[in-house]
């Protein structure tokens, strides 16, 4: 009877602004909502912090953040993968 549950917490995918903080990083999430009056394709954007323990993930990267318990006053959510790594400029 032991069967692996799927995880309820939620995922996010989205672009490090930031990584000056330490073991913090400052993500970037995009989504598309359709503007009710006008019917028009909108850009929503929100930064949420998430907790980076070894400070892995730089700027321009492209990660997942799942949500935890809050880790301090403003960071409730964990980098869990790379998705895309930053181009070299």
């Amino acid at each position: 009877m032991t069967e692996a549950k799927p995880s309820l917490k939620r995922t996010l995918i989205g672009k490090v602004v930031s990584d000056k903080r330490a073991k913090t990083v400052t993500v970037l999430i995009e989504r598309r909502v359709k503007h009710p009056i006008y019917d028009k394709i909108v850009v929503r954007s929100s930064k949420y912090h998430a907790h980076d323990e070894s400070d892995q993930y730089k700027l321009g990267d492209v990660i997942e953040i799942t949500q935890s318990r809050p880790l301090s006053k403003t960071k409730s959510w964990v980098a869990t993968r790379l998705v895309q790594k930053a181009a070299a400029v």
